[in-house]
């Protein structure tokens, strides 16, 4: 398949990615030393002056910006195509100087050819921790499925591993624990992996309440390499009212070499999920009156449109085709969709099933950088507050643009049986 590659995302930096300072190689803010022959004089400037003067320009220029936000959508358009653009600086020098950048560069080719093999060996050696890890995920199957009951042992091993970060806790839990052993017994872990879902801040703001009725259903998440660079999700469900599959998967495919050391991100594959009738939580109907001008008849109109849903994981967006043109903020819209679903695929594959038992009790918490609304202030929202109004109100008019979903036609089918 091919695809364009300007949209490609670095696996390991695709979170770091920001606008770096002009260099030399696109925009200097100045000429560089070795070809700057200019050197303005500025005449001495008292510094009373210059206070007054820097206020007053500073004050029109922030009325000039503020009451002109078209003025500053353009300048940070212009000032945004520069970045990356050759300065001709490279150019520029003298013969021996190029000599010596393209021994670098020979050296540099070298140093590519290391990482690739680095991270050859990092895949390879993933793989084969993979394999001693499974034996461990089959056995949380069996626990959270009510398969397999833990040894005294095990549990006493368990409970040991745990007793340094609970604390005082432990007494309460166990007076806790005394209550509940007078209930009827409970089979396994009952929404085991829903509970972690939904300790995981990104994930869980994808989780409505309707895929909570499906979510309960799931078993386990596991994951598998391929032969080419890529890995699979496989999320397995018990018998549940709202489709027929047993297995649903999610494939993210690698380009086939390392660049720069690092495996980078082609593209993702979903699975069709094959939805019992009027159970579909990826579509709502919406129901609209139309007023006919001139008889004033009113008519009832009913259309299928995209709804929040967690299952939307399972159609990731994909690149359009190579006759189809975007603009540029269709495709910087896109870009960002592309990155959340391979960040939230890395999720899965890195966090979440390695340490599923830490999301479920809420300890991976305590280790993750997770900001919390209470670490911003309230002015940010105040500012906020009239864009989101206004954004709210274009969301209401361009509702008679919502179209029809589409779905992939030739995603790979899920496991039934």
């Amino acid at each position: 398949m091919d695809k364009p590659t300007a949209s490609r995302l670095d696996i390991n930096s695709s979170r770091k990615q920001e606008l770096t300072a002009p260099t030399p190689q696109n925009t200097p803010i100045n000429p560089a030393p070795i070809t700057a022959n200019y050197r303005p004089s500025v005449s001495s400037i008292s510094e009373d002056a210059e206070k007054g003067d820097s206020t007053t320009e500073s004050s029109n220029l922030t009325g000039a910006f503020t009451s002109n936000p078209a003025l500053i959508s353009m300048l940070q358009g212009k000032l945004g195509n520069l970045v990356g653009r050759p300065s001709g600086y490279v150019d520029s020098l003298p013969a021996n100087v190029k000599r010596r950048i393209h021994g670098l560069q020979y050296f540099q080719s070298k140093h590519a050819e290391l990482e690739g093999k680095f991270q050859e060996e990092v895949l390879a050696l993933e793989k084969k921790y993979l394999a001693l890890y499974t034996p461990l995920y089959d056995k949380r199957t069996e626990i959270v499925t009510g398969k397999y009951e833990p040894t005294d042992e095990e549990v006493a091993l368990g409970e040991k591993v745990d007793q340094e970060d609970e604390g005082q806790q432990k007494e309460q839990a166990k007076e806790k624990n005394e209550q509940q052993e007078e209930r009827a017994p409970m089979k396994g872990i009952p929404e085991f992996w829903l509970t972690a879902l939904k300790n995981h801040p990104q994930i869980s703001e994808t989780i409505t309440d309707q895929d909570e009725l499906v979510l309960k259903h799931l078993v386990d998440i596991r994951m598998s390499y391929m032969d080419k660079p890529g890995f699979k999700l496989h999320f397995d469900f018990e018998e549940n009212d709202h489709f027929s599959d047993k297995t649903l998967t999610k494939t993210y495919f690698y380009q086939e070499h390392a660049y720069g050391g690092d495996y980078v991100y082609d593209h993702a594959e979903g699975c069709a999920i094959h939805w019992n009738e009027g159970k579909d939580l990826t579509v709502k109907v919406e129901t609209k009156k139309q007023r006919q001008k001139g008889t004033n008849k009113t008519r009832v109109v009913k259309r299928t449109v995209p709804a929040d849903t967690f299952f939307s994981f399972f159609n990731p967006p994909s690149f359009p085709d190579d006759n189809e043109e975007l603009g540029e903020e269709e495709a910087e819209g896109l870009d960002a969709k592309l990155e959340a679903d391979y960040e939230t695929g890395e999720e899965f594959k890195d966090k979440i099933i390695p340490h599923a038992v830490d999301y479920f009790t809420g300890k991976a918490l305590e280790y993750e950088d997770f900001a919390s609304e209470d670490e911003f202030e309230d002015d940010f929202y105040e500012e906020e507050d009239d864009d989101d109004d206004e954004s709210e109100d274009d969301d209401d008019d361009d509702d008679g643009d919502s179209k029809q979903p589409t779905k992939g036609e030739n995603a790979p089918e899920c496991k039934q049986s």
